[in-house]
């Protein structure tokens, strides 16, 4: 005992002596100070938040951005943004062009300044852009520091000069090539594939953006030309819009039919900071909004949409309570009352926007929201007294959205009452898993009693639950909230999952973190499935944006050639074990089409299907959520026409249809 006491003493001290080393080993050549443009290629995600498919398009944006800045503040009104050949992007505009003089701090020509060096813009000092979205000044320096190889053309004063760089260096000097009647900037660039290990620009992705950008700059001309394929003739897509954000809502509420026949626009000017909103209300019941500051989308929001939603909720209750909608002791309507079926966008121009990070997700301002709600409250009650059809039509559909509310909440709060006191915390016919850490459990969502049977068989009990739904579940796309809560399969997977709905709905209580839907190969359970990501998209998106849905891929087929078994989940696969088998001069191959998981008895499901370390998983998804929300509304929607206009357009993509 002795001994282990002096062996631990003696431990203790040497910890102490390698501690006190080390802290004396911590000296001035530890401090590391990196140059240039370094900075960026040690920490790429710091500046365009990551080095997968978004930061490699935010590159795109960048240039982009610089050059709506221009067009903002008056100078040119033309971009091509061209896709070439070697993963390079080409990115030209008839602006002013980059300053090429010597710059009187860096003693380098300004061209080389801006394109190699941080925090260096003419967006700092206030003059030359009065409004502009890049004001950290980092934009154009990190995508030189970004990529293998980038070149700069500016026309300006009558010449045009190049300067090439490769890694954010320079890598000639500026140089004066030729005569040059026009004004503008062109940039290439080549992203380098040391930070980025997928080089894959996206066409639709820049198509979607850029007209975007066209609609907020009326009047502007960008073309977007596709030359990456040798064999195939050049793609080229140009915008151009004089409407604005009116065309905008136009192109965002295509194909669905509307309440409010005139859209709303108004713009205006409050203490310096420019405002531009424009809406419309539909016959769907999800709302969408886009706001934009300096042109740049900003997806989480900020203090100009906080704005926009205060002016609208304010002063549709006043329009209500003035037009007699509202009576003496009737509640105000809420945000929520108010934004179902509504599609709107609001776009500020601001001197200084405070935007949070470099990727600007999100505006801070706090005067934008005043700004905001001055201007759109003012336009609203014009437009109210202009269009009193459409101010009817709008006010009569919020009541009923309140009306409808309340219900939803007392039924929402039965079915949650009912959970707790009739011991349904978990309902009947789910075979739960042993496991109560949500990281390591899954539930599969099954199609019918007879998979259900086969799947409970199947599954490993310790982290496998099984919950089978009787029939197709609603259609939520064509119900309310209290209707949905009256289905008994609903309720059913609300207890199961244990995150509540709607405004009760609480992630952190989600108690598995795989869902799985497993249906049959076939058209019901497509069917099925279509039904259950409808649920999981309108009323548990952040189930989806957090990675936990996932889509289950049982075989199609069963080969076997004597004593080998196969199981094929393509077509392709059949063919290529077929042709193996062929090859082999094996036994003749017999073919079992799967139909429904039912068929399949408890080993082979789970070798194919549940086993982790065998099975396929796709992970649900959605990038673009308001492409992703037209599709629901044509496939599940009440309208008929866009439903069969969507299946005409795409009937010979099918495969396996089974009738």
């Amino acid at each position: 005992m002795v001994r282990k006491k002096i062996i631990k003493k003696q431990n203790k001290i040497k910890e102490i002596k390698k501690s006190r080393k080390q802290k004396e080993s911590y000296t001035a050549k530890d401090i590391y100070v990196l140059q240039g443009l370094a900075p960026v290629r040690r920490r790429p995600a710091m500046y365009i938040g990551s080095t997968g498919f978004d930061g490699l398009h935010h590159l795109i944006w960048e240039c982009c951005d610089n050059v709506l800045d221009e067009f903002i503040m008056g100078y040119g009104n033309r971009m091509e943004v061209s896709f070439l050949p070697n993963n390079r992007v080409r990115v030209s505009d008839n602006g002013r062009g980059i300053p090429v003089d010597k710059h009187p701090q860096t003693k380098k020509s300004a061209l080389e300044t801006v394109m190699t060096t941080l925090h260096a813009g003419a967006k700092f000092g206030g003059k030359a852009y009065q409004v502009a979205g890049g004001l950290h000044g980092v934009g154009v320096s990190v995508v030189c520091a970004l990529s293998s190889y980038m070149k700069a053309e500016v026309c300006r004063q009558g010449f045009k000069y190049v300067q090439e760089y490769s890694e954010g260096i320079a890598k000639t000097k500026v140089k004066k090539i030729s005569p040059c009647r026009q004004t503008g900037t062109t940039v290439t660039f080549e992203p380098d594939t040391e930070i980025f290990k997928e080089v894959k620009f996206n066409l639709k992705k820049v198509l979607n953006h850029l007209r975007q950008q066209a609609y907020l700059t009326r009047g502007i001309k960008i073309t977007i030309q596709d030359s990456r394929d040798d064999k195939a003739p050049d793609k080229i897509y140009t915008f151009y819009f004089e409407g604005g954000l009116r065309a905008y809502i136009k192109h965002l509420t295509r194909g669905v039919s509307f309440r409010q026949q005139e859209i709303f626009y108004t713009h205006g000017e409050k203490e310096g900071i420019l405002v531009e909103g424009a809406f419309r209300y539909t016959n769907e019941r999800e709302a969408y909004e886009e706001s934009f500051a300096n042109n740049i989308y900003t997806g989480e929001g900020g203090s100009h949409l906080t704005g926009f939603r205060a002016a609208l909720t304010r002063t549709l209750n006043d329009y209500a309570r003035r037009s007699n909608y509202l009576k003496d002791g009737d509640d105000n309507l809420t945000g929520e009352d108010i934004r179902e079926g509504f599609t709107g966008v609001i776009s500020v121009k601001i001197k200084e926007p405070q935007f949070e990070g470099q990727t600007k997700a999100k505006l801070g301002n706090p005067e934008a929201r005043l700004a905001v709600e001055s201007v759109v409250s003012e336009g609203l009650c014009d437009f109210l007294e202009r269009y009193p059809q459409d101010a009817r039509v709008i006010i009569e559909n919020c009541l009923l959205v309140a009306k409808a509310r309340k219900a939803a909440r007392a039924a929402r709060q039965t079915v949650l009452r009912k959970g707790a006191l009739d011991g349904l915390a978990l309902p009947g016919k789910l075979a739960d898993c042993s496991s109560r850490l949500p990281e390591e459990s899954e539930l599969y969502i099954v199609e019918g009693e007879s998979a259900g049977g086969s799947s409970r068989q199947a599954r490993n009990r310790r982290f496998q639950a099984i919950l089978p739904l009787k029939g197709k579940i609603l259609n939520v796309e064509r119900a309310r909230l209290d209707k949905i809560l009256d289905s008994k399969e609903i309720k059913s997977l609300i207890i199961a999952m244990g995150t509540a709905i709607a405004e009760d709905f609480n992630l952190e209580k989600l108690r598995y973190h795989r869902i799985i839907l497993m249906s049959d190969a076939d058209v019901d359970g497509s069917h099925i499935r279509t039904l259950l990501l409808t649920l999981f998209y309108r009323y548990f998106p952040q189930i989806i944006e957090k990675g936990y849905l996932y889509i289950a891929q049982p075989p199609l087929y069963k080969i076997q050639s004597g004593r080998r078994l196969e199981y094929a989940y393509t077509d392709a696969d059949k063919t290529e074990i077929l042709s193996d088998i062929k090859k082999q001069k094996q036994a003749p191959a017999s073919i079992q089409r799967y139909k429904g998981l039912g068929e399949m008895n408890p080993e082979e499901l789970w070798i194919t299907t549940m086993n982790p370390e065998n099975r396929i998983l796709l992970k649900v998804t959605v990038e673009n959520a308001k492409e992703a929300d037209r599709i629901f509304d044509i496939l599940m929607g009440d309208e008929v026409f866009p439903r069969r206009k969507f299946i005409q357009a795409h009937a010979k993509k099918v495969k396996n249809l089974d009738i």
